[in-house]
């Protein structure tokens, strides 16, 4: 006689096998798209092209194994002031843009839910900055940033914000913000949407002032929404190449960024240290990802298996059954 607890892991045996099966393709295309491009970069890093002179002193031509050479090099050899300066530079650009659009964002979300008679009118205006492309959104700002431009114009002043220097970084993270600042106001938007109206109802009858509302009920619901949302910024930041590379320009020390390093190693056709650039950009973004869903995931996580536990706790038991006694 099969036990329902038999039945049941039968049951979810062939759900698994059945949702691998349904899932197959999808494995398969993103191994083609993404696994071999990785594989590749890899091997690719432990290489070097070029003429090299081997220990006989003859001229060697074409790929040499290098091992790590590529990776120790950038860490600490000639190459490791350029490199550090571009993880700093990728790094200061997503903290502080993200932090920008994150607090703009979610001001536009609050204007567009408003009730206003040119709401529809609104919301387009403000995500028009994030459909256009970043390419012709740098080129648009550069002619803003230029000598004669509208930005000195304004402030009174002759800055060069194309050229070195803090007001280079300034350029960008103005330029980021307004183009991205509009996305994450679209999501936290799609959240707010779904709030019941009743609790905020329930809220001014209890004398909760908009502020408190905001703090209590608008930021609390709308957590999951503007986690995606953060992390979707944070993923694309760290990624940051054509928004400094058209506004401000390559090899410029105070705007260059990972992407952009490894970009101009190519370009150079130095493509092992090109990869190994890359290779470590990979681990940044997957160390960087892993470890804010793990922060801010995991409560969501716990709360899920809290409420499973919960739920088969209230499940009612299975009566036992009376024992037959022969007579």
């Amino acid at each position: 006689m099969t036990t329902p607890a038999r039945r049941g892991g039968r049951a979810a045996g062939e759900a698994g096998r059945l949702a691998a099966l349904l899932l197959s393709p999808t494995f398969i295309v993103l191994g083609l798209v993404v696994g071999y491009p990785l594989v590749a970069a890899l091997r690719e890093s432990l290489y070097r092209s070029g003429q090299t002179v081997d220990a006989d002193g003859f001229v060697v031509q074409g790929d040499q194994f290098v091992g790590v050479d590529n990776y120790t090099g950038m860490f600490s050899g000639p190459a490791a002031a350029r490199f550090w300066n571009a993880f700093g530079n990728t790094t200061f650009f997503t903290v502080t843009t993200v932090a920008a659009e994150v607090v703009i964002g979610v001001a536009m979300a609050l204007v567009m839910h408003q009730a206003l008679r040119w709401r529809g009118l609104v919301r387009a205006s403000i995500l028009v900055p994030w459909a256009i492309p970043t390419a012709v959104s740098a080129i648009l700002w550069q002619w803003i940033f230029q000598a004669d431009g509208v930005a000195n114009a304004l402030i009174g002043n002759q800055i060069l914000w194309t050229t070195e220097g803090w007001h280079a970084k300034f350029a960008v993270m103005i330029a980021d913000v307004w183009k991205t600042a509009p996305f994450v106001g679209l999501l936290v938007l799609a959240g707010l949407q779904v709030i019941p109206r009743d609790v905020y109802e329930a809220a001014r009858v209890d004398g909760a002032s908009p502020a408190r509302q905001f703090w209590s009920i608008t930021l609390p619901l709308v957590r999951p929404v503007l986690v995606v949302a953060v992390l979707f910024r944070v993923l694309d930041s760290l990624r940051m190449f054509d928004l400094p590379f058209v506004l401000i320009g390559n090899r410029k020390e105070s705007v260059e960024t990972l992407t952009m390093l490894a970009w101009d190693e190519a370009s150079n056709l130095r493509f092992g240290p090109a990869a190994a650039y890359a290779t470590i950009l990979f681990v940044y973004i997957a160390v960087v990802a892993f470890v804010f869903v793990k922060l801010l995931g995991a409560d969501v996580i716990g709360e899920a298996r809290d409420r499973g536990r919960q739920a088969r706790e209230r499940r009612p038991k299975p009566l036992p059954q009376a024992e037959v006694v022969p007579a």
